[in-house]
């Protein structure tokens, strides 16, 4: 069974890439847009091709039996398209509620005529790092929502999640909400940090003003809209975890602690 992944050389399908073949995967096909620097394992069929360029995609779904797909919100729907006229019976795409930013994906996919798997991960566990300039040059994170809460998930777990159902196929027409193990606030992230750290870290209640003001250095203008989005949510916006990544995958999701293990030096 031919399998494609999409954008496999961005952070979430290279990751689909590995895990496909560590779960036992033989014939799996990357689609790239860039071959020449892509590195990717040997034994991967590695084709050029851009899913916001559909020219680019002639003969990327040739044999493809079930695909991965990143989200392209503006091709979505052509890519799909050649996708069935192809041949392609399965998709586990990577998306959003209907009515949320990728939700122009979820109803691609949906009307597609291809069986699917939505995966609609909560807010990714890397994101955390946007905090990294204000801990390093300030010993202080200053945000509106301290009690905000939600699950974090690394994005190696999506990943993982999205190569089990490739090769199983076992929740076909579900739409998963995956989520990491444990649901923390914004102030209890930070604690966490600081004890990978070693030492106290200052959690600032501000303004949204004085939020997105803090966040800009790190993000640009995207700090304006993770605030804001934030704020459509609700000061006390909390998302229960589950164990749908356990479920899939058979291992618990990676927990806060852990992925800090790893990454506590981009705090430092």
């Amino acid at each position: 069974m031919t399998i494609l992944v999409t954008g496999a050389t961005g952070n979430i399908g290279r990751m689909v890439v590995d895990h496909l073949l560590t779960r036992g995967a033989t014939d799996v096909r990357a689609l790239t847009n860039k071959p020449e620097k892509a590195q990717l394992p040997d034994g991967v069929d590695v084709v050029k091709g851009y899913l916001r360029d559909l020219d680019s995609l002639a003969g990327a779904f040739d044999g493809v039996e079930a695909m991965y797909l990143a989200p392209t919100p503006e091709t979505t729907a052509d890519v799909l398209k050649l996708a069935k006229e192809a041949g392609v019976g399965y998709v586990v795409d990577l998306s959003g509620e209907h009515e949320s930013h990728w939700g122009d994906v979820t109803r691609a996919v949906e009307d597609s005529g291809i069986e699917w798997t939505h995966l609609s991960p909560d807010e990714f566990m890397e994101n955390t790092t946007m905090l990294a300039e204000q801990i390093k040059n300030h010993g202080v994170v200053r945000e509106p929502f301290p009690d905000s809460a939600s699950p974090l998930i690394t994005m190696n777990d999506i990943a993982e999640v999205a190569a089990a159902l490739l090769l199983s196929r076992d929740r076909i027409g579900e739409s998963l909400s995956i989520t990491g193990p444990e649901t923390l606030s914004r102030r209890e992230l930070v604690r966490h940090i600081g004890d990978a750290l070693g030492r106290a870290i200052e959690f600032r209640q501000v303004s949204v003003e004085e939020g997105i003001e803090a966040l800009t250095p790190a993000m640009g203008d995207y700090a304006q809209w993770y605030v804001q989005l934030k704020e459509g949510d609700g000061a006390g916006y909390v998302v229960p975890a589950n164990d749908l990544v356990e479920q899939i995958t058979g291992r618990p999701a990676t927990g806060i602690d852990e992925w800090l293990q790893t990454n506590a030096d981009a705090f430092r």
